[in-house]
């Protein structure tokens, strides 16, 4: 994902992750957890994933967070 453009990451996650079937999520409270939350994109497509499964909170903790473009 480096390197690439916000809309370019976005794209590029597309169908990139997958549960197993049957994964015991409804009404769930889940916490991802990245290191450097860039333009949110991973965090983004994982969060809506798992919430479409029945997930009923998606918390995302980051240790580093990058200035947005022209910060």
């Amino acid at each position: 994902q480096q390197g690439l453009s916000a809309n370019l990451r976005r794209r590029n996650l597309k169908q990139a992750f997958a549960l197993v079937k049957d994964a015991p999520l409804e009404g769930r409270h889940l916490a991802l957890v990245d290191d450097v939350l860039t333009t949110g994109a991973t965090a983004d497509s994982l969060a809506r994933l798992l919430k479409r499964a029945g997930a009923g909170r998606v918390d995302v903790y980051c240790l580093a967070r990058t200035p947005p473009p022209g910060d």
